[in-house]
């Protein structure tokens, strides 16, 4: 790639993502500093079409970027009014927590909207656009351009490759987009957010990241069934004590469910695939009334950084910074990182328009606005709910995350993650098989099906984006050890093991992929490697919905 002659374009600050922190982060450098000349991309066909709809939003950071903002027409139309938890013991019982609010400030939704978080992303990219923002949608960053040890900018991916690399007829070069400094908001495990880490050792001295895989479908349902601003949050079974996860449930739109379940990828057994026990848990009563007789019109899955403040790594480097949960940004208790992610764009424009006004290599102010932001405050109160349950288990942590909140986590400790995820899988010998019931095409379904419903776009021959560093790692180590659990944890079967009877073999199916990133995290080896595929390849999840 680097020998291809390509197109310059410079400009003050480039943006790496279209999410609310790289969009909060555009407007309120555009607030700060009118002139100061912007781009921002985004790999998605256009702005929000990697989002599915419905998430909670806390309007925190919303108030403070837009005051105006109901004046300004953005699409929170559903307040939350209504909100319950469950403990389910089994596969019927359940146990009815109490949400006492003070308490409980994690969950307590009260001033809170159930959004369509696409469409909000669009709304914010027309508000960023409006104040002289270029927005360019369907440019996946690829490589990163370092000089003098310094980020001047990336390379945008070239479109028109074939599968083997070879330049085809349509072929077009990746632009080289240099900037002052470059803001990456590409949100979790981003791939150039990854090499930042390791070429100028931003995770040095904090925590291993921990992830979790969150997988989520959009129901219609029946008008009568429907509570526009209920939000329902469940734990407990499917998943036993020790493997971290739960389930939510929001009422929005016209007749629309958000249903969703989490697994923490720091689970052992690799036999576990979190996309059948999402399935499953829909067979629970509390779960079963809201979705039976609806149906089914989209589906996604995304990981979800969950370390914490613990596992933040350094913000800054010489030409740029890390914001949103690229940087690890979310409150795992609220289940909810749009408003912290938001907050951290805002508080990294503030930095840079320092940086562009000193001419600063580095906008070192960053981290040190952010420890002194709500956001630093909020994750410390909650530092300690995540590892109690990798620590403790759910019975044992779900008594302590009481007591912490209760204190506001103002305990004189911090609990660690001492491994990353890929390294908590046991042997598959060492592990009980999970039999995973047959799926009912009515309320539960296969990989297949819901893959359908992601209206995915890859094109035929492009280059596979997924890539193994070491073929010969696959067998040795994820098959005889632990039985090919790729092809359990990825959601949308991109990982299939073929010819197990004769030669086994692990066989690619890329144009499945969802973006979801869980395959780069917990191989165990980390021999998968997940790149930007072409631009605006991928899931289209469209507005309106």
């Amino acid at each position: 790639m680097s020998n291809i002659a390509r197109e310059q374009m410079e400009f003050d600050v480039l943006i790496i993502g279209g999410g609310p922190a790289g969009l909060s982060a555009a407007i309120r450098l555009k607030q700060l500093a009118p002139s100061v000349e912007i781009c921002l991309i985004e790999k998605a066909s256009e702005i929000g079409a990697h989002i599915v709809s419905g998430a909670v939003l806390e309007p925190t950071a919303l108030n403070e970027l837009f005051p105006d903002w109901k004046q300004r027409n953005a699409p929170l139309d559903t307040p939350v009014n209504h909100e319950r938890m469950f403990y389910l013991s089994n596969e019927e019982k359940s146990t009815a927590i109490p949400i006492i609010k003070p308490l409980m400030p994690a969950m307590n939704n009260h001033g809170n909207f159930i959004v369509s978080l696409g469409d909000f992303c669009r709304w914010l990219a027309a508000q960023a656009e409006e104040l002289g923002v270029e927005v360019f949608p369907g440019f996946s960053g690829r490589e990163l351009i370092i000089e003098d040890d310094k980020v001047v900018g990336v390379i945008t991916g070239d479109m028109g490759l074939e599968k083997d690399g070879s330049q085809g007829s349509n072929f077009e070069p990746g632009m080289e987009l240099r900037a002052k400094y470059t803001i990456f908001a590409e949100g979790c495990r981003g791939s150039l957010s990854k090499k930042l880490m390791d070429q100028f050792k931003l995770r040095q001295s904090v925590d291993p990241q921990t992830y979790g895989i969150g997988i989520k479908e959009l129901w219609e349902i029946p008008e009568h069934k429907h509570k526009p601003g209920y939000i329902q949050h469940s734990f407990g079974w499917p998943l036993d004590d020790l493997t971290y996860g739960g389930s939510w449930l929001y009422h929005f739109g016209d007749n629309l469910v958000s249903f969703g379940f989490v697994v923490g990828l720091d689970y052992s057994n690799p036999w576990l695939s979190p996309f059948e026990e999402m399935q499953r848990s829909k067979n629970h009563p509390v779960i079963k009334y809201h979705l039976e007789g609806g149906r089914r019109i989209s589906y996604s899955a995304r990981a979800l950084s969950e370390g914490g403040l613990q596992s933040v790594p350094k913000l800054s480097f010489p030409g740029g910074l890390l914001v949103g949960d690229a940087a690890g940004f979310l409150n795992v208790p609220k289940i909810k990182g749009t408003h912290t992610s938001m907050k951290s764009g805002m508080v990294a424009a503030e930095a840079i328009v320092e940086a562009l006004t000193t001419q600063e290599i580095e906008p070192i102010s960053y981290q040190f606005r952010m420890r002194k932001s709500w956001v630093y405050k909020e994750l410390h109160q909650v530092r300690n709910i995540r590892p109690a349950f990798a620590k403790f288990g759910a019975k044992i942590a779900t008594l302590y995350t009481g007591f912490d909140s209760m204190v506001r986590g103002k305990v004189p400790w911090t609990f660690h993650h001492r491994l990353g995820d890929n390294e908590k899988l046991k042997a598959a010998s060492l592990c009980q098989k999970i039999e995973y019931p047959k799926a009912d095409d009515e309320l539960t379904f296969t990989r297949e099906s819901s893959v359908f419903l992601a209206n995915i776009d890859h094109r035929d021959n492009q280059p596979v984006h997924l890539k193994l560093k070491n073929m010969s790692i696959w067998k040795t180590v994820n098959w005889e050890t632990f039985k090919s659990p790729e092809s359990r944890y990825c959601p949308a079967g991109v990982y299939e093991a073929v010819d197990i009877d004769k030669e086994p073999k692990l066989q690619i199916n890329s144009q499945n992929c969802i973006h979801c990133k869980t395959c780069d995290i917990k191989d165990p080896t980390q021999n998968i490697d997940w790149e930007t595929p072409e631009g605006g390849s991928g899931p289209n999840y469209p507005g309106g919905m």
